[in-house]
């Protein structure tokens, strides 16, 4: 990627483009049992036991859509854990990731593409992810644009303007930029116009709207405002569509006191979707469930995306 838009700061932790990428954790965490996320403290003073919990689900068009979609679950959890627990609308992934590492943030969903960089310089200990009856999960990059754009394949981009989400985003940005550039040699900056929308909802309405003529999404979000009716499925065409993801990873700031983080799991895996309005929402793609998961296998595919990209994470 040689677009200069590419290169930002996000949560005091700069994405740079070095020749060779590594994933590590900021020098503030240890992981002697090399599962590649923050162990928790071994020191008492270190560790923090609030009796708000604060809960952050990743950016997205409307916070108060979800923060409704969400407050079954969180007075569940509330229930498990004895604990309060309040929901915080985040406006992107930057503040969301700044939210955990200076401490005002407890429990999050991070989406695919930002899961490295809060595990890496938030101390994010994800182990939960949402998944259909039969434990199958996951979502697709589409580049979509809308009737008669004049844009009818991914070579068409070039000489046009596409919308990505956020430059931590997976299928908003990281997967179509390498994509683009690989499979097609189109670069973002040198042949099209790159512009940033802030989050999926955003780009998946403005090339409904005909305010983007490209944008790179995660398909799971354009099928839950469909089944929503914010959007319909014929103002919008598939260009390109990529391989399955991961999709977003639910887990724990690393400082908690051990207790409270398997309280905080069982409270994940012991809610009744049945009913509720996660399965309402969530439903709408195919997801029924929380599934145990651990970043060191299941985000393998989206650290080598990093890589391949060149994309390494310093923690200010």
């Amino acid at each position: 990627m040689k677009n200069s838009t590419a290169l930002a700061l996000v949560a005091a932790c700069a994405i740079a483009l070095p020749a060779h990428a590594e994933f590590t954790l900021d020098a503030r965490f240890t992981d002697a049992d090399g599962d590649m996320i923050a162990d928790i403290p071994s020191d008492p003073a270190d560790l923090v036991d609030p009796d708000t919990l604060i809960f952050a689900y990743t950016p997205v068009e409307d916070p108060a859509v979800y923060a409704e979609v969400w407050q079954g679950f969180l007075d569940h959890m509330a229930e498990v854990t004895g604990k309060r627990v309040q929901f915080f609308p985040v406006q992107s992934n930057a503040a969301q990731i700044e939210a955990m590492r200076a401490g005002r943030l407890h429990v999050a969903g991070f989406n695919t593409g930002s899961n490295p960089l809060a595990v890496a310089c938030a101390g994010f200990r994800p182990f939960a992810m949402m998944a259909a009856e039969d434990g199958s999960f996951g979502y697709e990059m589409e580049i979509i644009t809308y009737p008669d754009s004049g844009i009818d394949s991914v070579e068409a981009i070039a000489g046009n303007q596409m919308a990505f989400t956020s430059e931590t985003s997976n299928s908003g940005f990281k997967a179509p930029s390498a994509i683009l550039s690989a499979e097609f040699g189109i670069v973002a900056g040198e042949d099209f116009e790159p512009v940033f929308s802030g989050a999926h909802d955003n780009s998946i309405l403005g090339v409904a709207n005909r305010d983007y003529p490209a944008a790179a999404i995660a398909n799971s979000v354009m099928g839950r405002m469909i089944e929503r009716d914010v959007v319909s499925a014929d103002q919008f065409v598939t260009i390109y569509k990529s391989q399955t993801f991961p999709t977003t990873g639910y887990g724990t700031a690393h400082n908690l006191v051990p207790e409270l983080q398997e309280a905080i799991r069982e409270a994940f895996f012991s809610f009744d979707w049945e009913g509720s309005a996660l399965a309402e929402e969530f439903g709408r793609a195919g997801e029924s469930q929380f599934i145990p998961i651990t970043f060191q296998e299941d985000w393998a595919v989206i650290r080598t995306i990093d890589e391949a990209t060149g994309v390494v994470y310093e923690c200010n």
